[in-house]
């Protein structure tokens, strides 16, 4: 059919008025196998059980195409399942309202019909009908119908590839690849009687990438996640309590917009060390360390009062004699866990003796898998590829720059784990100046969130922005589902597309 002449497509459920038509298209697609229509008693069992999953496309008013499927427990079937016995000997006894896999066991367009890409709003169809109930993906048998000109010469397996690789073309493989469904294995006697096929069928699944799990918590994960960056003044505190003070009212500040996290900058606390200006360097850090444990169980407090999870930035720490940089999630929880920066700049190892962490790990929160490194953690790519093979959404870096140099570096490498890990990263820095604290004279920072390039993203990467050098906070919602979408169908996919079979990046142990 020319599309000119198209007045009228409609995608509606199937019902048994358009039984006979549906029987005389059958007959007319499928005419290789012998019986391949349905009868009357089947349709109107399918109709009964998942009306839902049954659905005809018509042009002018005639029945074009259709697509049947039911709901399957997927783990009661072995992966080298017949069709027969996926529908219960046709029966759709199978079919199960608490499953968990939509499971195709018919579709196709009538010969005239083809060419004016029905067939794709059919597997839209089932794609959004899988979402909206929540399943984990769609799988069907999928015929090979031309492999009988290449049986005498190539395995099944062999076909498949060539297919793939569009050596050889399959009027229904090649199509269901392209429309994102990916072979998982050979079928052997899936259809018989099925020639065309020499009754083998590939295996085809598509993943439904917003599938939650049920929980049987009140609980739910977020899909659009509200992050608050606080950009902090150094400025002179007289005691703890003062500092403490101005941290809550950044908390509260941020609480108030409903943001689900609150992200400090690394050494947030140094005014701290004034008091000790007549030590060393190194001795008035370790004197600062002492406070770490009273701020960490302040915050924890915090997190759960104003119902926010808080990343603390970063601060000393003594542990077995050893100065590290270390940070603390006080989630909302209650529960609190740490964090270590690896990497220790030349300067703090030379003036401030401090020896770099072992620990590199993602955090499970109530808005998804997040990864935290401190500054200079961030300049090195495989942390956060790590992370990324972890499953981490949100990529958080507290960071500390003297100089618009070193925020550079911080910024600009922070930008490319976001486009080259398919996440989000927010980093929160200091601002202002402390002459009175020993190697902690001035300070330079813009605090952002930085998102993949790409469609559903802003095209120069940048979510938001704080003004340079001031203090401020930042608050900007990011959607978690973006990035399911971009690691599946990205004009690029980064985490995909890797070499793996060239090059592999190992975590230590």
């Amino acid at each position: 059919m020319i599309s000119k002449d198209i007045e009228n497509v409609e995608l509606k459920y199937l019902d048994l008025e358009d039984y006979q038509e549906l029987k005389t298209a059958m007959k007319e697609v499928y005419k290789s196998i012998p019986n391949s229509y349905w009868e009357e008693r089947q349709i109107k069992a399918l109709i009964k059980l998942f009306p839902e999953g049954q659905v005809v496309i018509k042009v002018n008013g005639q029945l074009a195409g259709c697509s049947l499927s039911i709901i399957v427990n997927y783990d009661d079937f072995e992966d080298n399942h017949t069709f027969q016995e996926i529908t219960g000997q046709e029966t759709f006894s199978t079919h199960a309202e608490d499953g968990d896999m939509l499971y195709g066991i018919d579709i196709f367009i009538k010969p005239e019909f083809r060419g004016l890409r029905l067939g794709r709003r059919l597997y839209d169809y089932r794609k959004e009908l899988c979402e909206k109930l929540n399943l984990k993906g769609i799988a069907f048998g999928g015929r090979i119908p031309n492999y009988h000109k290449y049986a005498a010469t190539l395995s099944p397996k062999q076909y498949i590839e060539k297919v793939k690789l569009k050596e050889i073309h399959d009027p229904v493989l090649s199509f269901q690849i392209n429309n994102d469904f990916h072979p998982s294995k050979i079928l052997k006697g899936y259809l018989q009687g099925d020639k065309a096929s020499k009754e083998f069928a590939v295996l085809m699944e598509w993943d439904n990438i917003y599938y939650e799990k049920p929980n049987k918590k009140a609980a739910t994960k977020k899909r659009v996640v509200r992050l608050g960056l606080i950009q902090w003044q150094m400025r002179p505190y007289k005691a703890l309590d003062e500092l403490l003070q101005q941290a809550e009212f950044f908390i509260d500040s941020v609480s108030g917009y409903r943001s689900d996290f609150a992200l400090f900058p690394e050494f947030f606390n140094a005014p701290l060390m004034a008091e000790n200006n007549h030590l060393s360097e190194s001795g008035a850090i370790r004197e600062l360390a002492r406070h770490t444990e009273a701020i960490v169980q302040k915050f924890s407090e915090f997190s759960i009062s104003y119902n926010i999870n808080i990343i603390t930035g970063s601060m000393p720490e003594i542990k077995d004699d050893g100065l590290y940089n270390v940070g603390y999630l006080c989630k909302r929880d209650g529960s609190v866990e740490r964090y270590e920066k690896l990497h220790v700049t030349p300067d703090e190892s030379k003036v401030w003796g401090m020896q770099g962490g072992s620990q590199l790990k993602t955090f499970d929160t109530d808005c998804g898998k997040i990864g935290i490194l401190i500054c200079y953690d961030v300049q090195f790519p495989e942390l956060a590829r790590l992370l990324a093979d972890e499953g981490m959404d949100m990529l958080f870096v507290p960071f500390l720059t003297d100089t618009q140099n070193g925020f550079s570096r911080v910024r600009n490498c922070a930008q490319a784990r976001a486009i080259e890990n398919e996440c989000y990263v927010a980093i929160a820095g200091s601002v202002g100046n402390l002459p009175k604290v020993h190697n902690m004279d001035i300070q330079f920072a813009q605090s952002m969130v930085f998102t993949p390039c790409d469609f559903p993203f802003p095209t120069n990467g940048i979510k938001a922005e704080a003004t340079p050098n001031a203090e401020m906070i930042l608050i900007a919602d990011v959607d978690l589902g973006l990035l399911r979408e971009l690691n599946q169908f990205g004009a690029v996919r980064n985490l995909k597309d890797r070499r793996k079979d060239i090059y592999q990046l190992i975590k230590g142990k």
